[in-house]
C-alpha cells in the first residue's frame, strides 16, 4: 500500500503525521513574511539540510530515538551493520510499507522513520551532537544501463554507509563518496528513492554482492556519486548467457542482434574481475572481429607466424603446458634410441628450439657414452627473409661442443608441412641412424587444408621413424557448427586462463628453486598469446582458421586409419612428469593422467594438452624395457 503525502512534508491528509510542535501559530505568519529559508542553520543548509536554529534539540533528540530503534532492529548489537537477528517483521514493513520523504526535511524524515519503528522516548540530547548524527542528503536516482540492470531475482542497490560517534548508519539510496568497507552479515537493502511515490522493494533472498571501493572524497568536494552493489555472480552467468547468444545470432547471420549483444558483452565483463574478465573481453573481442570483417582485414585476423613464436616463449615460461609437452615427448623419443649410435630427429615445429637442450643433455648422461645426433628443424619463412633456423642452430651446436656430443644440424623452411617430400629431409637407412618424428601443437594446422593432414602422415611413414611424438590441445575446436566450437572453446580457454592465474607467473628457476622467473610481463604476453588463438577460433573461417585443435579420440581414430599403432608411454615418464608440475607454484591445481598409454596434463578435472606416441604398423609398451635416467629435468630448454 502507497500512501501520498507532499514533497514538503506538511500535514497530510491521511492524519499519519502531523507539523512538529515546535511550528506555533506565531512562527507559520513569520514565514508569510520573510524568505522560506530565513531561521535556516547556515551551516546545515550548505549539506543541503533544512533546519530552523530553533528546531536543533528537536532534531538531535529524534536522531537518538532513530538510532535506538535502528539498533533495537538489529538486537541491540553494538552498531553491526545489517539486520542481524531481528524482527522479520519489522524488516517487511519498512520495505513495503514506508513512505519516504524528502530527508532534506529532518524533522518531517524522522517523524516518519519513527513512527514506523515505534521508537520509545529517550532523554533529549545535547544540540552539539546534531551535526555528527544526520542523515543523508537528499536521494539522486540511479540510472543503470540495459546490460546491467538484474533479472528478476537479482538485486541492485544502492547503499551508503556513513560513520559516526555511535557505529554505523543504514539509510536508503543516498549517493556518497565514502569509501565502501567490508561488510559482515547480510546488507540493508533499500530501493532507488527520488521522490515520494517511490517504495523500497524487499529482495527476494540475499545474494553475494561486488564491493566497490571508491576513494574517500575531500571535505571540499561539492558533487556526490551513488554507489551500486551489483550481485557479481548473477552478473557472471548472464555474461556466459550473453556470449552464447551473442554466438547464436553470428551464426544465424541476425547482424542486428549480435551487434546489440557484443555492446553488452564489453559492458558486463567489466563488472568481472580475475580470469572471467579477460577470457570474457577477448571472446568479445574475437565475435566484434566476426561481425565488423570490414573493419578488420583477413591479414589482421590471421596468426603472424613470428609474432606467436615471440608470445610463444613467454607462454613457456608462465605455465608447465610447453615444458611438459617437451619434456614427455623427448622420454619417449629418449627411450626409443636406447642402443642406437646414430639418432636424427626431426622437429616439425623448430621454433626457437627449446626442447633440444635436454635431449642433449640426456644424450651426453648416456652409459656407454652419447650418440651422434643429427637435428632437422623445420619452419615457416621470416617476413623479414631472415634465416631464424640457422641461428637456433648455431646456439645449440655450441651446446653440444660444451657438452661433447656429436652433432650435425640442418635448418629447413617450408610454408607447410604439406609441402615437404620424403627425399628432402634426407633421412638414412634404418641400419645407419635412428629417426624420430616430433611434431608439438603443429598437426591440427593441417586441417585447414583439405587433404594436408593425409599427404603429411603418409610422409611420416615413409620416413620409417622408430617413433612419432604427437603433442595437441585436448579440445574439439574444430567443428563445422560455429555455436558448437564457440561452447568449447570458451570452456577451454576459461579454464586454461584459471590454471595460469592459479600458477601465479612462478617458474622453475635453474637451481630447482622457486623464483619470479616468469614476471608479470610474461603472465601478460601468455594472455596475448591465448588471446591471438581465440580470435583465430572464433573470427576466422576457412584457410585462415589454423587453430583447428581436435581431441585425443579423434586423433586415434585419424592415426589408426592411417596405419599408425600407440606406443604406451612408461610410468618413468608419468613419474617425472608430476614432479615437473611440483615446482610451480599453484601446481597443486595441475593433475597428470594416464589415457590409454597416452598422458594428459590438466588444471583440476579439465584435461588441457595430450602427449601421445605412435610406431608403424606395430605395438609396443615402454614399460616392457629398463627405465633410462638422464632425462630427469626441463629447465635447461633454452639454448
Amino acid at each position: 500500500m502507497k500512501r501520498e503525502h507532499p514533497d514538503s512534508g506538511g500535514s497530510g491528509s491521511g492524519g499519519d503525521f502531523s507539523e512538529p510542535a515546535a511550528a506555533s501559530a506565531n512562527g507559520k505568519n513569520k514565514c508569510m513574511e520573510e524568505p522560506p529559508d530565513a531561521g535556516m542553520d547556515e551551516l546545515l543548509a550548505t549539506l543541503g539540510y533544512k533546519v530552523r536554529s530553533s528546531e536543533m534539540a528537536d532534531v538531535a533528540q529524534k536522531l537518538e530515538q532513530l538510532e535506538m530503534a535502528m539498533g533495537g532492529i538489529c538486537g541491540g548489537g553494538g552498531g553491526g551493520l545489517g539486520f542481524c537477528g531481528g524482527d522479520e517483521g519489522v524488516v517487511s514493513h519498512l520495505a513495503m510499507d514506508t513512505v519516504h520523504y524528502n530527508p532534506s526535511d529532518l524533522s518531517t524524515w524522522l517523524e516518519s522513520m519513527l513512527s514506523e519503528l515505534n521508537a520509545p522516548p529517550l532523554p533529549p540530547p545535547s544540540a552539539a551532537s546534531t551535526a555528527s548524527n544526520l542523515p543523508p542528503p537528499p536521494p539522486t536516482e540511479i540510472l543503470l544501463d540495459d546490460p546491467l540492470a538484474p533479472a528478476e531475482s537479482s538485486t541492485v542497490t544502492t547503499v551508503d554507509f556513513s560513520h559516526n560517534r555511535h557505529g554505523h548508519q543504514i539509510y536508503t539510496s543516498c549517493p556518497s563518496d565514502y569509501e565502501l568497507k567490508a561488510i559482515p552479515g547480510r546488507i540493508v537493502y533499500g530501493s532507488d528513492d527520488s521522490g515520494p511515490d517511490k517504495k523500497r522493494v524487499k529482495p527476494s533472498k540475499p545474494s553475494s554482492a561486488t564491493t566497490v571501493d571508491l576513494p574517500a572524497a575531500s571535505s571540499s568536494s561539492s558533487t556526490s556519486r551513488p554507489v551500486v552493489l551489483v550481485d557479481s555472480q548473477e552478473t557472471g552467468i548472464r555474461l556466459v548467457h550473453t556470449l552464447m547468444a551473442c554466438a547464436e545470432a553470428v551464426q544465424q547471420e541476425n547482424l542486428k542482434a549480435a551487434d546489440a549483444l557484443v555492446k553488452q558483452i564489453s559492458l558486463l565483463a567489466a563488472s568481472q574481475g580475475g580470469p572471467m574478465r579477460k577470457v570474457a573481453t577477448y571472446f568479445g573481442d574475437a565475435l566484434a572481429r566476426r561481425i565488423y570483417r570490414r573493419i578488420y582485414p583477413s591479414e589482421d585476423l590471421s596468426l603472424d607466424w613470428a609474432f606467436s613464436d615471440a608470445l610463444q616463449m613467454h607462454f613457456y615460461e608462465t605455465c608447465p603446458y610447453l615444458k611438459f609437452a617437451h619434456f614427455t615427448a623427448n622420454q619417449a623419443i629418449l627411450e626409443a634410441f636406447a642402443g642406437h649410435s646414430r639418432v636424427h630427429v626431426i622437429d616439425f615445429g623448430m621454433k626457437q628450439g627449446m626442447q633440444w637442450p635436454a635431449l642433449m643433455q640426456a644424450l651426453a648422461l648416456r652409459p656407454g657414452g652419447p650418440p651422434s645426433f643429427r637435428l632437422t628443424g623445420i619452419g615457416p619463412p621470416q617476413p623479414d627473409n631472415s634465416d631464424a633456423l640457422q641461428q637456433v642452430g648455431w646456439k645449440l651446436a655450441q651446446l653440444a661442443e660444451t657438452i661433447h656430443v656429436e652433432f650435425e644440424y640442418r635448418g629447413f623452411v617450408a610454408s607447410s608441412l604439406a609441402d615437404l617430400e620424403p627425399y628432402m629431409l634426407d633421412v638414412r637407412p634404418s641400419e645407419v641412424e635412428s629417426v624420430a618424428v616430433n611434431s608439438v601443437f603443429e598437426l591440427h594446422r593441417l586441417l585447414a587444408r583439405p587433404g594436408a593432414i593425409d599427404k603429411v602422415l603418409n610422409t611420416v611413414k615413409a620416413l620409417k621413424p622408430k617413433i612419432f611424438t604427437v603433442v595437441e590441445q585436448e579440445a574439439n575446436h574444430n567443428s563445422p557448427v560455429f555455436v558448437e566450437r564457440f561452447n568449447e572453446s570458451l570452456h577451454y580457454y576459461s579454464t586454461m586462463f584459471d590454471s595460469i592465474e592459479g600458477c601465479g607467473g612462478v617458474a622453475a628457476s635453474g637451481g630447482g628453486s622457486l623464483s619470479p622467473g616468469s614476471n608479470s610481463q610474461d603472465q601478460v604476453m601468455t594472455e596475448v598469446y591465448l588471446g591471438q588463438q581465440i580470435y583465430n577460433v572464433v573470427a576466422c573461417e576457412g584457410a585462415d582458421r589454423v587453430e583447428r585443435h581436435e581431441t585425443l579420440a579423434q586423433w586415434r581414430d585419424r592415426l589408426g586409419s592411417a596405419g599408425y599403432a600407440p606406443v604406451h608411454l612408461g610410468s618413468n615418464a608419468f613419474k617425472q612428469a608430476s614432479m615437473l608440475l611440483a615446482l610451480f607454484a599453484g601446481g597443486d591445481g595441475y593433475r597428470v593422467e594416464e589415457n590409454d598409454g597416452c598422458l594428459m596434463l590438466g588444471w583440476h578435472t579439465r584435461p588441457l594438452i595430450t602427449t601421445s606416441a605412435w610406431q608403424i604398423g606395430q605395438t609396443r609398451t615402454s614399460d616392457d624395457e629398463p627405465p633410462i635416467s638422464g632425462l630427469t629435468r626441463p629447465e635447461s630448454d633454452s639454448p
